[in-house]
């Protein structure tokens, strides 16, 4: 029987037998396990208070460091628009989890930092991101994600939109 993924490119092949199907095979998966892995996050973090998006604004922030990033490299950071970034900034700063101060390069320009209360919150979240990561993972051996790793790595550099981050 297989996954979604092969029954949906069954179906296209019996409609359209004249189409290259291959490139469904990587990215139909790339994408349906992308959407289920986003699903779980929301799931997983029902009770914390963050959405997923908030989250990984929370997350680029832990990783940053400890004077801060600008909105816009966190939209950047986050692939996300300008106007939504600003929308979780907002809420995250209601929630005490970041702080938003004058920028000391350029009063004109904002630093956005974690507080205690947010550090906490995502380094507990991270953790127990990561443990659901390594379950939906668990049918790999090490080798073989570290070879899924790779090969994934070596489709995203060139048109990763992250660049010089």
């Amino acid at each position: 029987m297989g996954d979604a993924v092969a029954r949906f490119r069954d179906s296209w092949a019996e409609r359209r037998p004249d189409l290259d199907l291959s490139s469904m095979e990587v990215m139909g998966r790339v994408l349906r396990l992308a959407a289920l892995m986003n699903q779980a996050t929301e799931e997983g973090l029902a009770g914390s208070g963050v959405s997923r998006p908030e989250f990984e604004v929370l997350a680029a922030l832990r990783r940053a460091s400890p004077s801060g990033l600008r909105p816009g490299r966190l939209t950047r950071e986050t692939i996300s628009s300008g106007a939504a970034t600003t929308k979780r900034l907002i809420r995250l700063e209601q929630a005490g989890l970041i702080a938003r101060t004058p920028s000391e390069r350029d009063r004109r320009e904002v630093d956005v930092r974690l507080t205690e209360a947010g550090a906490a919150l995502i380094d507990r979240l991270f953790a127990e991101q990561l443990e659901r990561e390594a379950g939906i993972l668990a049918p790999l051996p090490p080798a073989e994600r570290e070879a899924l790793a790779a090969a994934l790595a070596a489709v995203l550099t060139p048109i990763d939109r992250a660049e010089g981050l």
